[in-house]
């Protein structure tokens, strides 16, 4: 069993801060944990937007503070995120965030993510594994 909350991790390798300088995201559960997910809170600040691909991940995210935009760049279509909504990017995607006010969200990766990753010029986290147990 684990047991661990988003405040002792903050400041750890878990609390990843985009380069990009608009989202930090802690990282409760990580690829290392072995579960075949990932679970994360993440945080876009407000005036920004991140335009993403997960071409190797399933993403699922539910906003639970803010509001934002969101595009499918698959569609052309634009929807509004607010709390209490999810989004599920089970076809891959590539879409972009507009966040109006901080935009607070829980999301669940699969694959899971090792903790190392961030956007690359296309939007999309690598696919990274961690070492087999010996």
């Amino acid at each position: 069993m684990i047991v661990r909350s988003f405040k002792e991790i903050e400041g750890t390798d878990r609390h990843v801060k985009a380069a990009s300088g608009t989202w930090e995201s802690k990282r409760i559960v990580l690829a290392k944990e072995r579960v075949g997910f990932s679970l994360h809170e993440t945080v876009l600040y407000a005036g920004t937007e991140t335009s993403m691909w997960y071409a190797n991940h399933i993403e699922a995210v539910v906003c639970v503070e803010g509001a934002a935009e969101l595009t499918d760049h698959e569609t052309g279509k634009t929807y509004s995120i607010t709390p209490g909504t999810l989004y599920l990017l089970d076809g891959h995607e590539r879409h972009t965030l507009r966040v109006q006010e901080d935009f607070r969200c829980i999301c669940v990766f699969n694959p899971p993510v090792t903790g190392r990753e961030d956007h690359d010029e296309n939007g999309v986290y690598p696919l990274l594994t961690e070492p087999e147990e010996v």
